[in-house]
């Protein structure tokens, strides 16, 4: 029960609104015990023969008047009860959704998709079955049980002692059950998320499983997994489907014991055939509380378990957060400087950068360049604070990037991931994402600079074009040119492009260089590109190579150096004139 300690805001705030439910829930038990009185009256009449038509309207009314009220108290303590469920639901939903955006990019490294999915649906769902239904359970199992069993005793004391022998059998079986429901329904709920993160991966890849013909291989393995999750869930059935035959079998042997002899002291006249009729009515309506005390420990269980995955995410602490004493830095001058920073994703693995040092200007176009796995988009991470350095000191404007707020340090870079994003929705609402307030016109200007703005007069609704999932309708050049439009739409201080226009053709990337010259004059750029024709003009260049800086300098510099730069710079020069030729002899053949 101690998870349920994390519900206990929700269950202050919603008080009266669970204490109108439960008092109304207490009314319709409170009439529900009065129908065997009636009945009770009714037939000692009959058995008398003093009875007339009147007296049996009399009883009629008197039940369905009953009946009418407790239908309208059902309706409310439904109202009052499974609605503060759901809005339970949807505070913790809400809450774990909040949490979840404060987390570190680590975080979400480590943990799959379909994980956090599951804990969004299913466990959040069992919870709010466990607040709802379970609340309702217990309050009928305490109070519909008690008090049928003091009504059993004022009719008669001994035959409800003999009515009560099952009761501690059902106890027993009940406490045995609810732990091997608990153990087996985390099994379920694990194997659901893996089943979710199974579809979620193959939709989201459907693109690259069908360029390579593996659909029947998906449709096995998603089998795989289905088959699983069916195996724990019919594992669980087992337990569950036993239970309730268990305890039924425990409560009618009860009522076989007052059958026998209750009909016999019927029969004796010690009870009436009316307190005999009412006895077992009693006993009827006590099957149900010691059937809902079975159901409350299983929704209970399944809350609990549930719920402690989900306390698991909440306890989760983020690694990247702002200090105590943090003082607001909501303009900046653009000024990097890394001083013998190293960095590790993990402990146990090499580091992906070391001893890292250079100094970037206000204003300055550095360009960061290197063979594949050398630590540019590490570094590039390490600016906004995706990551802490491991070790050494990252400044920005001679601040501690630690110091600086993380929303201030945020606004004030503009950030184009290598792995291009976008949301389904439309292009306006993409570019404008980081900078909703913008005006019309600055963000037809930022699609101007990033040379979007004629491809947009192709599209059917132009900016309010809705693209697909993750943009899956652009093409690479577009998704990344929407991207920096974004970026540019901040007007940040730092702008950092890591291979964003690795998918533009050059001619559309030199035009956006040409827009970059005027646009970003006396911003700090940090570009990583394979280009290198593209970065001739960097006031600094910096080549990686095994996670360290290896050269350093303008691009003449490196040239003359000879070095790692001069290669690849040679190479694409090669490569450039080859892809010339070719295109002239295609021209001639023509």
């Amino acid at each position: 029960m101690g998870n349920f300690r994390t519900l206990r805001d929700y269950f202050i705030q919603y008080r009266w609104h669970l204490i109108a439910g439960l008092a109304t829930l207490l009314v319709v038990d409170g009439l529900q015990l009065i129908i065997p009185q009636v009945i009770r009256w009714a037939i000692d009449d009959l058995t008398r023969g003093g009875i007339v038509r009147a007296d049996l309207i009399k009883y009629g009314l008197y039940i369905t008047g009953i009946a009418l009220f407790i239908g309208f108290f059902r309706y409310f303590w439904r109202l009052m009860i499974l609605g503060t469920a759901r809005r339970i639901e949807e505070a913790l939903r809400n809450r774990l959704f909040s949490h979840l955006q404060t987390l570190s990019l680590s975080f979400f490294q480590e943990t799959k998709t379909g994980d956090l999915m599951a804990h969004a649906t299913n466990d959040i769902d069992a919870v709010r079955m466990a607040v709802g239904m379970g609340l309702v359970a217990i309050t009928d199992a305490i109070v519909l049980g008690a008090s049928s069993i003091v009504f059993m005793v004022l009719i008669e004391p001994r035959l409800t002692l003999f009515a009560m022998i099952p009761m501690p059998l059902i106890a027993l079986v009940t406490t045995r059950f609810s732990r091997l429901v608990h153990s087996r329904f985390e099994a379920v709920q694990a194997s659901f998320s893996r089943l979710t993160e199974r579809v979620r991966e193959s939709l989201a890849g459907i693109r690259v499983v069908k360029a390579f013909v593996q659909e029947e291989r998906e449709k096995k393995r998603l089998a795989q997994i289905g088959e699983e999750y069916v195996g724990k869930n019919l594992h669980l059935i087992k337990v569950w489907g036993m239970f309730f035959p268990l305890i039924m079998l425990l409560a009618n042997l009860g009522t076989v014991i007052v059958l026998w002899l209750g009909g016999r002291e019927a029969i004796r006249g010690a009870i009436t055939p009316g307190d005999f009729v009412a006895f077992m009515t009693y006993l009827g309506i006590l099957t149900w509380p010691m059937m809902a005390l079975g159901w409350v420990i299983n929704l209970i269980q399944r809350g609990s378990a549930s719920l402690g995955r989900i306390n698991k995410l909440l306890n989760t602490q983020a690694e990247i957060v702002d200090l105590p004493s943090i003082r607001p830095a909501p303009k900046l001058e653009g000024r990097i400087e890394f001083r013998d920073v190293t960095f590790s994703y993990k402990e146990e693995l090499p580091p992906a950068l070391k001893g890292i040092s250079f100094e970037v200007k206000p204003g300055e176009f550095m360009a960061l360049v290197g063979r594949i796995g050398t630590g540019k988009t590490t570094l590039c991470n390490l600016i906004p604070r995706l990551f802490n350095p491991s070790s050494g000191r990252l400044l920005l404007d001679g601040r501690e990037v630690q110091s600086i707020p993380l929303e201030d340090l945020r606004r004030n870079i503009g950030y184009v991931p290598q792995d291009t994003f976008l949301f389904s929705t439309t292009i306006r609402e993409n570019i404008a994402f980081g900078n909703p307030r913008a005006s019309e016109g600055e963000i037809a200007k930022a699609a101007r600079i990033a040379q979007i703005d004629e491809d947009l007069r192709s599209f059917p609704m132009g900016m309010d074009t809705v693209i697909g999932e993750k943009g899956v309708t652009l093409s690479g050049g577009q998704k990344q040119r929407v991207a920096i439009a974004r970026a540019i739409l901040l007007n940040p201080q730092i702008i950092i492009l890591d291979d964003a226009l690795s998918s533009v053709d050059a001619e559309t990337e030199e035009r956006i260089w040409e827009e970059f010259g005027e646009t970003l004059e006396g911003k700090t750029r940090i570009i990583v590109s394979h280009r290198l024709s593209s970065i001739k003009g960097a006031d600094k260049i910096i080549v990686l190579h095994d996670g360290q800086v290896e050269e350093m300098g303008d691009h003449v510099s490196l040239l003359s150096i000879g070095g790692i730069y001069a290669e690849m710079y040679r190479r694409q020069q090669i490569e450039e004139e080859l892809e010339r030729e070719n295109k002239r002899v295609s021209s001639h053949a023509r």
